[in-house]
């Protein structure tokens, strides 16, 4: 069969199949969930343990990129998430490109939050707030604060607007660019205007790109062959927050749909003679287990949203939601609250911790070096193959 497809994407058996009616079967697929790390033989000082990664010139400390949100990521929080060692990306069509108060814009969700019963309140408002035209003053603004700050600066982009809004995006100083939609692929086609190609698009650009969701080999293959320099694979899941498998019946196993990228970047990587393509998993994360469990699968860093929007200094003051929320006809995102902010912590302490509690949802990358180090791995890579069992 086709090395892209049918029933042998490269691991994919006929034994993957199960029968699900007469004549149609389907792929059977794991969630981070179902799978458990294995521990080796050895083990090691979490001291001795490197969780950093660089793509293209850009080293971070920390395998962690944040999910593209103006719940968790202004100006300020992306120099702080930088400084840090991790990478904060800016939306570029979000609140900070669109209005000059955005304190005034989220202090509006959160009123609409408390002052309804209805849950769809907290999302028109914020379909309102998105109807204002992108400025490009305010967004050359805020990617200037970022820049003078000495970090990495990084925006997102739909496919949509991503021919349109770049070149200024450039030109402010972005240094990486995050082209992501819900679901993306090689060529986005919109009706009375030019698709855009994203071989072509990324050909003309001296930026790096990282681009996705994607949710298999094939596809995750697509965009490496682009030249991207890096593939999202997900949609940003959280459960509670996201609903795009209610809406468009469209899921994401998150555990194979990594296994199956990494294998697509193996096989790029001989395609080509040594590219190597970076795999970011950007879903059902929510706990520092996972975050080990994303890596274990494959992920070379993994894309964080709702466990940063618990961090006191969040922006959206205990509201979290996607960029998929704010979609004029069809929002894939409810705007949700965050823990009682009697239990935030300061997003430095979110990262490394000290913790008193016993969740894995504060010092979440001092247990991924602990984790790491009980298995004996001493880098990121090495880490990548550790054994996995599944449940059941």
């Amino acid at each position: 069969m086709d090395r892209e497809g049918g029933r042998r994407e490269k691991g994919h058996h006929v034994r993957d199949l199960v029968e699900i009616g007469m004549g149609r079967t389907a792929r059977r697929a794991y969630d981070l969930d179902d799978v458990e790390i294995v521990p080796s033989r050895r083990t090691r000082s979490s001291s001795v343990v490197s969780t950093a990664w660089q793509i293209d010139a850009y080293r971070f400390d920390l395998p962690l990129v944040t999910h593209p949100t103006d719940a968790i990521v202004s100006p300020g929080t992306a120099v702080a998430i930088g400084e840090l060692g991790g990478l904060g990306v800016l939306n570029a069509e979000g609140l900070w490109a669109r209005h000059s108060n955005v304190e005034e814009a989220i202090f509006r969700l959160v009123r609409a939050a408390e002052d309804s019963d209805d849950p769809t309140a907290v999302v028109r408002e914020l379909q309102e707030l998105h109807s204002a035209p992108v400025r490009l003053d305010l967004l050359t603004e805020a990617i200037k604060t970022v820049r003078e700050s000495g970090v990495t600066v990084a925006a997102r982009v739909s496919p949509q607007h991503a021919a349109e809004l770049t070149p200024d995006l450039i030109a402010a100083g972005v240094e990486i660019l995050v082209v992501q939609g819900t679901i993306i692929s090689a060529e986005h086609v919109q009706r009375d205007a030019e698709p855009l190609n994203l071989k072509e698009f990324i050909g003309r650009l001296d930026v790096p790109v990282i681009a996705g969701g994607v949710s298999d080999y094939r596809t995750a293959m697509h965009l490496m062959r682009t030249g991207a320099a890096g593939v999202i694979v997900g949609h940003g899941y959280t459960e509670g927050v996201t609903s795009t498998d209610r809406v468009l019946g469209i899921g994401t196993p998150m555990a194979t749909a990594i296994v199956d990228a990494a294998a697509a970047r193996r096989d790029y990587l001989d395609e080509t003679g040594g590219r190597y393509v970076h795999v970011l998993a950007d879903g059902g994360i929510t706990t520092s287990g996972d975050i080990a469990k994303a890596i274990a699968c494959g992920a070379d860093a993994v894309m964080l949203g709702a466990p940063l929007a618990t961090a006191s200094d969040a922006p959206g003051q205990g509201l979290y939601w996607t960029a998929a929320a704010a979609h004029p006809s069809l929002p894939r995102s409810r705007v949700v609250a965050g823990p009682d902010s009697d239990y935030a912590v300061d997003l430095k302490t979110l990262l490394f911790g000290p913790s008193s509690d016993a969740e894995g949802v504060v010092n979440l990358f001092g247990a991924l070096r602990r984790a790491m180090a009980k298995t004996g791995y001493s880098d990121l890579k090495e880490f990548q193959r550790v054994g996995l069992t599944v449940r059941g």
